[in-house]
Order: C-alpha cells, then structure tokens, then sequence
C-alpha cells in the first residue's frame, strides 16, 4: 500500500489551495493512506477531512526548533513512500530531507530541492497575463507524474456538527463579508465596507467573517453602517462553520486572502477584491460562480510586491480607493 505524506505549513489559504492534492491523490489512489502536516492553528481545517488518515501538527509557536526536529523523526519513522512537499522553505526542506522516503517532490526555491527525486520550478505568472497559472496547477505538478496534469478542485468537508451550529444564520437570504486581512494593503478598507453594505438590499442579513482579532474591525463596520441587519461573527466560527456557512450564501465578498479560498473549496458564489496584488500571481477564485474586482486602470505602481505590506508605498492607496459600489455589486441584477 502506498504510504504518502503532503506538506503545507505556510498559512490558512495555502493550506486550502493544498486540498486539490489531496483529492487527486484520493482519486487515482483510493486504498492509499494520506497524511497532512501542517501548522498548529490550521488543524482545524482539515478536522473531518475523509481522505486524511492522520494530520501532524507543528508547533512553530514555541520551542519551534525542538518541535521541528520532534516532527521531522516522526516523518522517518513513518517510513512514507511518497513525500509532496508544497511549502517553499528550509524547515518543510529538512522533513523532506530526513523523510527517507523514494519519492520527494517539491519546489525547486527550495533550499533542500537537491534532494528531492521530482522537483518542480516554482513560477509566478506575470502581472497581467492573460492566462496565469494557479497555486493548484503549479501544486499538481508535483504529483503530475504520479496521476496527471490536470489540477483537481480544493474542497473544505464541515461536518454534521458544523453544520448543526450555522443553521441558525441560515433563516433567510444572507451575504458574507470577510473584510480583513494580515496585509494593510490586501485590506478593502473599512470605510469602503461600509459603503458597500449600506447599497446592499435591505432583505439580505449580512455576517461578518474572520477571526477574534478582526472583532473590533466588525463593530466598527457595524457601527458606522446604516443597513438594519449586519451580525458580527468574527471569532465565533470555526474555519469550517465559516466555510459552511459561504457556502448557502447568495453571495461572499473576501480579498485577496483565506475566506477567498473557502469559497472555492465549496464552491460557493465570490466576489474577490484584489487591492495592491493581483489575480495573475495565481491566488484568484476558481469557480464559475465567481468575479474579481479590482481597479479598473493599470496603476503604475500595483502590483507594489507578491505579498500585502503595511501600507501602501505611494501613500494614496488607490488600488483600493479607486475601486466602486458598481462593480461589488455586479451580481445583483441577476438575482433581484
């Protein structure tokens, strides 16, 4: 029986974007056992995950050297015969390294590729190319070789329990907005939220998404809205109740970031707000069901970097500013 291991222990979206492994892995090889490794605090993700067999967690948060040389000796131990290596950096590097597995795949950017027996080169598509390669397609070729070239979809499995503790926001027609993000820039800022939800229609409940930091960003959205039914849910979801719950939505507005990819992973309807990064990087929505907005004009600045930053380097911020209420709000001549 094969024996295979997939590595992601970068942050919560890449680690969805990294469900579409395993489910080609599943598909072309249904008896095999699956194993996850990952980062503590995205556990939660993969809770009920049927094709998984066992996840391993790595602490990064303390004693993060210790708790890396404790995980990569019980990768050894395991003995895989297939290690996928998705993560880009040393510490994922070493694991592999120390595997003894017989197949590594992983990126070439790498610091440990030399060991690897399928390495991969990792390449961003160029600012505005027509038909950018996704995080999925550039994942499935690790593993092309061993299924084939065609990426599968990511998919988030909420269990029963989930779904037993979203029903009660499910009364009605609801949108969800999840206006945070770790990068000021990757950030729609608040005020456009705001504006936003007060011209969404007045029958809709609105849920605000994301995690106990983004609380106080919830009450003030909340607060300085005129729109009669916005709850703020941040912090009180888990990664999964919140997928479940984008998943009956009419519609989900994220940026660039995490709650973008739960929708995806369930195929849920999107509207994804790309600020100073852009979709060709390869992290943009990926079912039909689905639109991109951005800034209409091609700013000489933006994309200011692959990654948010703190604040916006020319210091007007118009990737996000110059952004309208028309085109969020695209969809809804369709279903009123």
């Amino acid at each position: 029986m094969l024996k295979l291991l997939v590595i992601q222990t970068a942050f919560t979206g890449d680690v969805v974007l990294a469900t579409a492994v395993l489910e080609k892995l599943h598909l072309q090889y249904p008896a095999a056992q699956i194993d996850f490794l990952l980062r503590k605090g995205n556990e939660g993700l993969l809770a009920s995950h049927p094709f998984i067999t066992n996840l391993i967690v790595w602490d990064k948060s303390t004693q993060k050297r210790t708790n890396l040389f404790k995980i990569a000796m019980r990768v050894r131990r395991e003995q895989y015969s297939h290690v996928i290596n998705l993560h880009r950096f040393s510490s994922s590097g070493l694991i592999t390294f120390l595997s003894g597995a017989k197949y590594k795949a992983g990126f070439d950017k790498n610091p440990f590729a030399f060991c690897y027996t399928k390495k991969v080169r990792h390449s961003i598509s160029a600012a505005y190319t027509e038909n950018p390669v996704h995080e999925v397609q550039r994942n499935q070729m690790l593993i092309a070789d061993i299924t084939d070239h065609n990426a599968a979809m990511p998919a988030l499995y909420p269990s029963d329990g989930d779904r037993g503790q979203i029903t009660q926001y499910q009364a009605g027609p609801y949108i969800c907005i999840a206006p945070s993000s770790v990068w000021y820039t990757k950030q729609f800022p608040p005020e456009k939220w705001i504006s936003l939800i007060n011209m969404l229609p007045a029958h809709y409940h609105i849920y605000l998404l994301g995690a106990p930091s983004d609380n106080a960003l919830g009450a003030e959205i909340i607060n300085k809205s005129v729109h009669q039914n916005v709850t703020n849910l941040c912090g009180k979801l888990s990664f999964l109740q919140s997928a479940a719950l984008m998943q009956g939505a009419g519609m989900n507005y994220a940026n660039d970031s995490a709650p973008l990819h739960f929708a995806s992973a369930m195929n849920a309807p999107v509207t994804a707000v790309f600020c100073s990064t852009v979709p060709a990087f390869g992290f943009g929505p990926l079912r039909d069901n689905a639109r991109v907005v951005e800034i209409k004009e091609r700013l000489y600045c933006r994309p200011c970097g692959l990654h948010g930053r703190k604040s916006c380097p020319e210091g007007h911020f118009r990737c996000a500013a110059d952004i309208t209420n028309e085109q969020l709000l695209w969809w809804t001549s369709k279903t009123i």
